[in-house]
């Protein structure tokens, strides 16, 4: 036990007439350390990038809903008529009257306007 360690110590086996398979597998193991520390890499960056893109989506959808907020605040009637108010513009005191066409008076109405 005490001489294997030794001899494993003072790298005896990277001396010995076999030692040229000894080489091929430690060249071996040094190549998958670098494919997996490569890989590790990847997947760190990977995980940086999704991170960063889901802060970014969050930014993005709470801009969303302040937009959507302010617009509806826009589109209100009241905010409306202020800003027409501002212009000169009064709301009207006539309400709308809605125009109904007939079958009959329709046809002869498109046929006037295609003759």
């Amino acid at each position: 036990m005490k001489g294997g360690v030794f001899s494993i110590l003072k790298a005896r086996f990277l001396l010995n007439d076999d030692a040229v398979k000894n080489w091929r597998f430690i060249v071996f193991i040094i190549l998958l350390a670098i494919i997996m520390i490569a890989n590790t890499q990847r997947y760190e960056q990977k995980v940086f990038e999704i991170a960063k893109l889901n802060n970014e989506v969050k930014e993005l959808r709470s801009e969303f809903v302040d937009r959507r907020s302010e617009l509806m605040k826009l589109k209100m009637e009241s905010t409306i008529s202020d800003k027409m108010l501002e212009k000169q513009i009064f709301p009207s005191t006539v309400p709308p009257v809605k125009i109904e066409i007939k079958k009959e008076e329709e046809k002869s109405f498109f046929k006037r306007i295609w003759q």
